[in-house]
């Protein structure tokens, strides 16, 4: 048998087509980027998160000497608004980055890492987290949730089954 999984997301040519909400927070997330800690990659990624009372978060990818143990902006982002705000939902999450040796025109997606742990975040305030996506210019892609860039995510379900 064959299955055949489709998503959907819509796409815009520039910032001035989104709304007045949405270019704020990709803003912050360009703003985040600058912060970030990438001498070894030089690809600065930036992350800004809004939250259901209002609040923002912002995130940037640190790096590591020892690269496994840097971390990615979005698993910051989504780590810090769980520990700190643990009763309060994500609503949207902007991410975009920018490279010292290179133009980053196309959107830029999370890593599957980071797809996963915002996959746990959604399904752990049983709602939809918005994503929108871009690069250091052109295109924005905006995702009503992350099932959309995860759709065979792992689910805790998993781990509750037993023998019979």
């Amino acid at each position: 048998m064959k299955i055949k999984y489709n998503f959907e997301f819509e796409e815009y040519e520039s910032l001035d087509q989104i709304s007045d909400a949405d270019r704020q927070l990709i803003h912050k997330a360009i703003d985040s980027a600058d912060k970030a800690y990438a001498p070894y990659s030089k690809y600065f990624v930036g992350v800004a998160l809004s939250l259901d009372d209002g609040r923002v978060v912002t995130a940037n990818n640190q790096e590591n000497a020892a690269y496994p143990s840097g971390l990615c902006a979005e698993r910051i982002a989504v780590f810090y608004a769980n520990s700190n705000f643990p009763d309060t939902k994500i609503e949207t999450i902007a991410i975009t980055a920018k490279a010292e040796n290179f133009d980053i025109s196309e959107p830029v997606t999370p890593c599957g890492a980071c797809r996963q742990v915002m996959a746990e975040a959604e399904n752990r305030q049983q709602e939809s987290i918005r994503v929108i996506m871009m690069g250091e210019k052109g295109k924005i892609y905006i995702s009503e949730s992350i099932a959309n860039l995860l759709p065979l995510m792992f689910h805790a379900e998993g781990l509750k089954k037993q023998k019979h």
